[in-house]
């Protein structure tokens, strides 16, 4: 009785597979709208008169004789126990099409499979359509995996009407309006509706569920209650089925159809907040006592089953995830079962074993550092889960996730917000208090507060010093970090400590550190006016950052490189070094020196508008004001922006002072790195330009990268849209702009470009 919102692609695409298969099944997780779409898909094959069509309920059966019974009703033509669409043309003749939609038949599917097998075989005239958490397994089954209606692109800052692009936010707005006469969509809710429908994961049952509450709760109070979804969305139309009645019951109905192993690993995997690999699944099935060797196809079971979902590959390892709301109920149910403390346990344990090169390492290597990244989420909730706390073990998992940062390019006041706090509850004597420090002083210099930076690196110093045993790989990174902070703030450095540091990686063999350590002696060497022995030194220790060091190290270095140029009067190999620099970090405030040298280098080479404009974009949106600049440093900033301002009329400095302050965080990359206004520069979550992840600075946003990834395998818009929970205009979009981006003609050229950048 209400209106059908939205799959329109997808109902083209199911048009076609109905008419081409003998058996389709629609896929997808509780709530998503399976058995409406097969209805509506029933009735616009109703309408064509191409074929009689019976609708057989199964979700109220239990036994193998129902099914068989309500099946062969169906087909024998009697009203009892289906429902015959009205309006069918022609009598049910043995020669006549049929389309026998069979709902619900996830409990029932061995004895669906029976009858099918069966009947299928003797009667080439009927085709089956069939909807299930599961997919029946026989022979000839085409399976159409159904997920959450489009979302709205929340990277974008979409307008009024391009949210209404969105079938989410549609049949949200629809059924709100369909209680509320009085609800509209306007400027003030619009963020809060698209939070809304995403945090609902675009899931029909629950949009529906929370747009019945609109009149006590307006969109913004029900966002923040969905951390409480159970119990808030519970008032289902009278007339559905009780499954349907709320969101709890209709994954509690997948739950119990799992075997115990299964419904232990969901519980377990439900503390993961983002998504999770094979291995991470294993370390919390092994502490639950299920066998290692098992969790690979225990994997496949919850996601047959439609209770995981395949991540979006851009490599090849396999990573999942988990709605929302199903997660949520998992987090009930691993609470109602004493089990969270434990899984806690397991999963703190498993980070920080994929921490433990920061104990052994002066740098962490490029592997351990891309495993952390994919535990971000994972590490982020488990830190923010136990702030109150005081394990010591959060000492580790807050510099590991600092080290994710820093080497992402990511603004890091909140993680040096929680290494203060994790510094403050553990006791001063943890053994890896150290790693904490020295990682919050690195941090401290990545903002520019050297003083700190100083401070905190000579109390991991002392600690260390004063172990029975020190841990050297960790002294030589404390010590590089206090003579890079001293060499930053325009201090001479102790030569003392990079003296010992270089015999600390000498002996242990690690190029990265030594090169480091050169990086630090090559700007000693530029602070004190020698600019050659500076130049030697970098162009040793370049090669070696490039192939092994991460990117955070590198930048370092190429700046180091820049000023060099710039101090030899190259402003285009300076601009060289300095795009280099920014390019390998996601956001403008992850290379903050180079954001400024490039504004530098304009001016040297004639560009004084472009100048002032990254002066002004960079005093607004980098890490580092003009006035916290190294002194060293800060001076050839002033002078160029005083060149900059002598050379323009004073109506058209002004006017780029105004447009570089104006510049929107994802646009200063763009611009910075290409001169273009009407780029999308990459957001803050990407670490990589490439589609195999080596670096690069192409202005692509991360979900651009998403696209580009299902792109290069083939798939259409309304599958990609289908696989990111997009709309297909959505999708459409984000093509368009990715072959403006890159300036190529068509989607085979964007496959052949990603293929290019992954080799």
């Amino acid at each position: 009785m209400s209106s059908f919102i939205g799959r329109s692609d997808e109902l083209v695409e199911l048009r076609r597979l109905v008419r081409t298969t003998r058996l389709l099944t629609l896929t997808g997780p509780a709530g998503v709208g399976k058995t409406r779409l097969a209805l509506e898909l029933a009735g616009l094959e109703q309408r064509s008169g191409r074929c009689e069509i019976a609708l057989v309920e199964l979700g109220s059966v239990s036994t193998g004789e129902e099914v068989r019974k309500r099946i062969a009703v169906a087909l024998d033509g009697a009203a009892e126990g289906c429902v015959r669409l009205a309006g069918a043309r022609g009598a049910a003749g043995a020669d006549r099409e049929r389309l026998l939609v069979l709902d619900n038949c996830e409990h029932v599917l061995d004895d669906c499979g029976l009858v099918l097998s069966g009947l299928l075989p003797h009667h080439p005239g009927l085709r089956i359509l069939a909807t299930s958490r599961e997919s029946l397994r026989l022979p000839g089954e085409t399976v159409y995996s159904v997920s959450g209606l489009g979302l709205p692109d929340l990277e974008g800052g979409a307008s009024l009407t391009g949210m209404l692009g969105s079938d989410a936010v549609r049949l949200f707005v629809d059924r709100a309006r369909a209680v509320s006469c009085a609800f509209e969509l306007t400027e003030d809710n619009a963020a809060h509706v698209a939070a809304l429908c995403a945090g609902l994961d675009g899931l029909p049952l629950a949009l529906e569920l929370a747009a019945g509450l609109v009149r006590a709760f307006p969109p913004a109070a029900l966002h923040d209650r969905l951390g409480d979804r159970l119990s808030l969305l519970t008032c289902g139309w009278r007339t559905a089925d009780p499954r349907h009645q709320s969101l709890r019951s209709a994954i509690e109905w997948s739950y119990d159809l799992l075997t115990p192993v299964q419904r232990s690993l969901l519980r377990s995997l439900s503390l993961l907040p983002g998504s999770f690999g094979p291995d991470t699944a294993t370390a919390l099935a092994v502490g639950k006592s299920i066998p290692a060797s098992a969790v690979p196809e225990l994997l496949a079971d919850l996601e047959a089953k439609s209770l995981i979902i395949p991540c979006v590959d851009r490599g090849s390892s396999a990573r999942f995830r988990m709605l929302e709301s199903i997660r949520c109920y998992g987090r009930e149910r691993l609470r109602a079962e004493n089990e969270e403390g434990a899984a806690y346990d397991l999963l703190v344990d498993w980070l920080a074993e994929l921490a433990r090169p920061l104990r052994e390492t002066a740098f962490t290597p490029a592997e351990p550092r891309r495993r952390l990244a994919e535990e971000r989420d994972s590490l982020t909730w488990l830190l923010e889960w136990s702030s109150a706390g005081s394990d010591p073990r959060r000492l580790l998992l807050t510099s590991a996730l600092a080290v994710v940062d820093i080497h992402r390019g990511q603004p890091t006041e909140k993680t040096r917000a929680l290494l203060a706090d994790v510094l403050a509850r553990t006791d001063p004597g943890a053994d890896d208090r150290s790693i904490a420090l020295g990682t919050a002083a690195w941090l401290a210099a990545e903002e520019g507060d050297y003083d700190e930076a100083i401070r905190l690196a000579n109390e991991a110093v002392t600690l260390e010093r004063r172990r029975p045993r020190p841990n050297t790989p960790l002294l030589c990174r404390v010590l590089l970090t206090l003579s890079a902070a001293r060499t930053h703030r325009g201090d001479q450095g102790s030569r003392a400590d990079l003296e010992e540091c270089l015999e600390i990686s000498d002996r242990a063999g690690d190029p990265v550190a030594t090169a480091f350590c050169l990086t630090i002696l090559a700007r000693q060497s530029l602070l004190a006016g020698d600019v050659a022995r500076a130049a030697r030194l970098v162009d040793e220790v370049l090669p070696v950052l490039r192939a092994e060091a991460g990117p955070s190290l590198l930048r370092m270095t190429l700046v180091t490189a820049g000023v060099l140029a710039l101090e030899r009067d190259d402003p285009a190999t300076a601009e060289a070094y300095f795009a280099e620099a920014l390019g390998g970090t996601g956001h403008p405030g992850g290379a903050s020196l180079a954001l400024w040298g490039l504004a530098v280098t304009a001016v040297r080479d004639g560009r004084f508008e472009r100048g002032l404009r990254l002066c002004a974009t960079a005093e607004t949106h980098s890490a580092l004001a003009a006035s916290e600049l190294p002194p060293w440093f800060r001076a050839r900033v002033e002078e160029a922006a005083d060149k900059a301002l002598m050379a323009l009329p004073k109506a058209q400095a002004k006017g780029a002072l105004v447009a570089g302050r104006e510049l929107e965080a994802r646009q200063v990359l763009a611009y910075a790195l290409h001169g273009r206004l009407d780029v999308p520069a990459r957001p803050e979550g990407v670490v990589d330009g490439t589609v195999g992840g080596t670096g690069g600075d192409d202005p692509l946003s991360s979900r651009e990268w998403d696209v580009i990834a299902l792109v290069t395998t083939g798939l259409t818009n309304r599958q990609i849209a289908a696989r990111l929970h997009l709309s297909v205009r959505t999708v459409e979009t984000h093509v368009r702009n990715i072959r403006t981006t890159l300036g190529l003609r068509s989607r085979t050229h964007v496959a052949a470009w990603a293929a290019r950048q992954a080799g």
